[in-house]
């Protein structure tokens, strides 16, 4: 939908120009004002475009602190590095929920133009009056896209649905906070709105903007992010002010009123017809690796999955308004031009959780022993028997392809390189040389090197002269990646791959976790929900439906989509998951005590990195201004 920004410009000097005269009476001279956009139904649209620009799509562009960081400019940190999933190369991260950052001041002034846009739409003699009563529906949509995210964000929000103007006494335009329970009342309320006058489909131009189809995937979501808040919400009350009053916190006995409307929205999308997943019955895994990848590269090649799509302009590698994955994210060898890639590091953490075919409904957890230890975090040990690998890939193998899609894995390739992810060497003598300084040495008349070569331009990691830009897990980061050469791409804003908001698969998982918590609806349905997923990455064996193999299953068919930080947030697992919390490496490490030399692989802590905890406040963001605008302050702020 990010598209639609990049003809605002072209729509509004059209609206100046078509009269000369009339530009010259404007006042002032310098904009165009709300009334003269709204006076066309071209006007309109550049005001429906630039309320799709603010609203709070969680794209490519959008950093670990939850806003959009100039558009482009994440520096590297993205989400799932506050998750478990990633690390970024150059920094460490605390859970913070969200730092110093807020949507409060960003959302008002979105809703603000929302209900601008909604007050005047049914004044205007340009549109029809289907038109306007389809303008009023997105404007319903936007509001509920709006006030959902200041929901999960913090709780119970003033709800305000009126256009408001200033006046002498500011007191006067203050508006409590709803409870939390009205507030998703009205986030869903608001979706039904939207969902009834909406139109089926888009095309042209108007493809990204919301259809009836957007609406209700949209409210599966929130109806989902409702119902778990209200089930988990005892496993971390909290308590105060807001607590009491109801402003943040559900109970447990609504769980099942919001679960039941998650199953309802998804059985609306599911039964359309409208909708599938792409390739979902591959020959092979070969195959669904390749389908996967190409489906991350190119959503546009996958229409039946991608509900809701955010689309940059083709031209944005020239106009620099795209986003930068590729210019963080790239590993060293292939950073085509980028000064800073190799960010984003997948952690050890994540690669367990990826099953095994042989071993389907069970974390694949990745052995490098023959006494089958894996809790022994603490490096080399000369005294352990480790598994040796001909290929530093080789220990991979028969894991779930969705793995090897979204992690670039030491030796593979990629942009037809070699990717040498190599931690080390341990000399013939048994001496380790690991995550050290760079060496080499000579054994049987063979050089070999503690990161894989020679030159830093042939290696992607683990060296910390150049620490910024090199992985410090073992694994560099494939998903959405242009398989090919990013022109320009030493400059923010060139790649112009287009983002899934919402595709089937949620659809699909969302069903099957509400069935499954709730105790209700269709459990065969949400069997085949669950390991449709599966099928689509070369699974043949269908798994049961539990909590914990759909929970497995999101996490690693949405990896690095944005969806973790709110899974743990709304399920109330972040303080769980991160309790004085270590994540991990896997370092492929070069075995030069035997001949020919094999890998081993040694599962340890990240280099540089610092045990993370979660403060349970953090389930909410604080409420920003409370001295000014009248709001309770949320618990433990």
């Amino acid at each position: 939908m990010k598209s639609i920004y990049n003809w605002i410009i072209l729509l509004a000097i059209s609206l100046v120009a078509v009269s000369c005269n009339d530009a010259m009476d404007l006042s002032p001279k310098d904009r165009v004002s709300a009334e003269t956009i709204l006076s066309s139904e071209d006007g309109v649209r550049v005001w429906m475009a630039n309320l799709y620009y603010q609203a709070p799509f969680e794209d490519f562009n959008y950093n670990r602190v939850g806003q959009h960081s100039g558009r482009t400019n994440t520096v590297g940190i993205y989400w799932d590095q506050q998750t478990g999933n990633a690390v970024n190369s150059e920094f460490n991260h605390l859970i913070d929920g969200g730092g110093n950052y807020t949507w409060w001041g960003s959302g008002y002034a979105f809703m603000r133009d929302v209900n601008y846009l909604m007050s005047v739409v049914p004044t205007l003699d340009v549109l029809s009056d289907s038109k306007k009563e389809e303008i009023l529906a997105e404007g319903h949509f936007l509001r509920a896209f709006g006030y959902f995210k200041l929901a999960k964000t913090y709780g119970g929000v003033p709800i305000i649905e009126e256009y408001q103007t200033l006046t002498e006494d500011p007191t006067e335009l203050q508006v409590a906070r709803s409870t939390e329970q009205e507030t998703w009342d009205y986030v869903l309320a608001e979706f039904d709105k939207a969902i009834a006058g909406l139109p089926e489909s888009r095309s042209g131009s108007d493809q990204y903007r919301a259809s009836k189809w957007i609406a209700y995937a949209m409210k599966s979501r929130a109806a989902l992010f409702a119902a778990s808040v209200a089930k988990f919400w005892n496993k971390a009350p909290l308590e105060g002010e807001a607590v009491d009053l109801g402003l943040v916190g559900l109970d447990s006995s609504l769980a099942s009123k919001y679960y039941s409307q998650c199953m309802e929205a998804c059985q609306a999308v599911m039964n359309s017809g409208k909708y599938s997943l792409y390739k979902p019955n591959p020959a092979s895994t070969d195959e669904a690796m390749n389908n996967i990848l190409k489906m991350f590269q190119d959503p546009t090649i996958c229409p039946e999955e991608a509900i809701c799509v955010y689309a940059y302009d083709p031209a944005s590698s020239t106009t620099y308004k795209g986003h930068c994955i590729d210019f963080w994210c790239n590993p060293y060898q292939t950073r085509d031009g980028g000064p800073h890639p190799g960010r984003m590091n997948p952690t050890l953490d994540l690669a367990d959780v990826y099953e095994y075919y042989d071993k389907p409904g069970q974390d694949g957890v990745i052995v490098t022993t023959r006494d089958g230890n894996t809790s022994d975090y603490n490096g080399f040990s000369a005294s352990t028997e480790y598994l040796r690998f001909d290929t530093p890939y080789q220990i991979f193998e028969g894991k779930d392809v969705r793995m090897w899609a979204t992690f670039i894995l030491p030796g593979t390739e990629w942009k037809g390189q070699t990717i040498r992810i190599q931690a080390g060497y341990v000399k013939p003598d048994g001496t380790p040389v690991i995550e050290a300084d760079k060496a080499s040495i000579e054994v049987n008349g063979v050089t070999y090197h503690t990161f894989g070569a020679a030159s830093m331009d042939d290696y992607s990691g683990f060296d910390q002269s150049n620490y910024s830009c090199m992985t410090r897990t073992g694994f560099s980061f494939k998903k959405f990646l242009s398989p090919t050469t990013v022109e320009n791409n030493n400059n923010l804003g060139v790649s112009s791959q287009a983002w899934m908001e919402i595709r089937y698969a949620e659809i699909l998982l969302n069903y099957a976790e509400a069935v499954v918590e709730s105790g209700s609806g269709d459990k065969a349905l949400a069997k085949q929900c669950l390991n449709a997923t599966r099928r689509r990455a070369g699974h043949t064996t269908d798994i049961e439906l539990t909590s914990e193999n759909v929970q497995r299953e999101r996490r690693v068919e949405f990896a690095f989509e944005n969806k973790r930080w709110y899974d743990l947030i709304r399920r109330r697992e972040f303080h769980e998951v991160f309790d004085n919390t270590m994540q991990h490496a896997l370092d492929p490490v070069l075995d030069l005590r035997v001949d020919p030399p094999k890998y081993i692989f040694i599962r340890k802590d990240i280099l540089r990195e610092v045990r993370l905890d979660f403060d349970e406040k953090y389930y909410y963001n604080s409420i920003p201004g409370t001295a000014n605008n009248g709001c309770v302050q949320n618990p433990k702020y």
